[in-house]
């Protein structure tokens, strides 16, 4: 069972940044059957603008996209004082261990492996939302 089940919490508005549009669909079917809303980006670009439209209780965002890629809109969310408390779950198809250093530095909360199923997205946004104001 997901935390988000738990009808005490409030209504939680997940945005799914990737510039794949397969993805998109399919986390936001998950997301939607669990209860969450869901609003969509393709990109950084969009990203940065559905946040400040949206104020989202999380973020999944690819690496890999266009125009802003994962790390710089990472980075440009932590650094705000008004959206760094927003949790932001990467998603990437590479999964190098060089590339954790820069994960971390960017500010991701947590790292999740495309393909993902539908139980590891779930279990990953639970993790994360257990350390925001939803479960304290």
């Amino acid at each position: 069972m997901h935390a988000i089940k738990d009808e005490s919490v409030p209504c939680v508005t997940a945005l799914i940044v990737d510039d794949s549009k397969m993805i998109r669909v399919t986390a936001k079917k998950i997301l939607l059957k669990a209860g969450y809303e869901v609003v969509l980006a393709t990109d950084g670009l969009d990203a940065l603008s559905k946040i400040v439209e949206y104020q989202p209780d999380l973020i999944i965002m690819d690496i890999m996209m266009p125009e802003i890629d994962g790390y710089e809109t990472c980075t440009l969310i932590k650094q705000h004082r008004e959206y760094k408390r927003i949790p932001v779950i990467m998603l990437s198809g590479n999964q190098d261990k060089s590339e954790s250093a820069q994960v971390e530095s960017a500010g991701f909360d947590l790292c999740l492996a495309k393909p993902f199923k539908a139980d590891g997205l779930l279990n990953a946004i639970d993790s994360v939302l257990e350390k925001t104001k939803y479960f304290k």
